[in-house]
């Protein structure tokens, strides 16, 4: 009976932490400093991790359309990928103007 009861105790202990929204953070483990322009355009999204918490170091984790996996990027690199999306943003006034 005690092995039961371990054992359903482990199964639990296994479900709620598979299935808890606090599991393993994914980290970037490391960043790149150079990001072509084209993939600054296509940025949809952007997250910064930083360096307090789960997480070792800072960084700027970009959401690319098409592609899957996110790109680390070195937290510098959120100036220009503001100065890009801005840009944009005008050219699309000019367009609709």
């Amino acid at each position: 009976m005690d092995l039961k009861v371990l054992f359903l105790g482990v199964c639990l202990c296994v479900f709620a932490v598979t299935y808890s929204q606090a599991g393993i953070p994914k980290c970037c483990m490391s960043t790149k400093q150079d990001i072509p322009r084209r993939i600054l355009l296509n940025v949809q999204r952007w997250e910064i991790q930083h360096s307090t918490g789960a997480c070792d170091i800072p960084a700027l984790i970009l959401h690319v359309k098409n592609l899957q996996r996110p790109i680390c990027a070195h937290p510098k690199v959120k100036r220009a990928l503001l100065r890009v999306q801005s840009r944009r943003k005008r050219s699309h006034r000019k367009d609709s103007d």
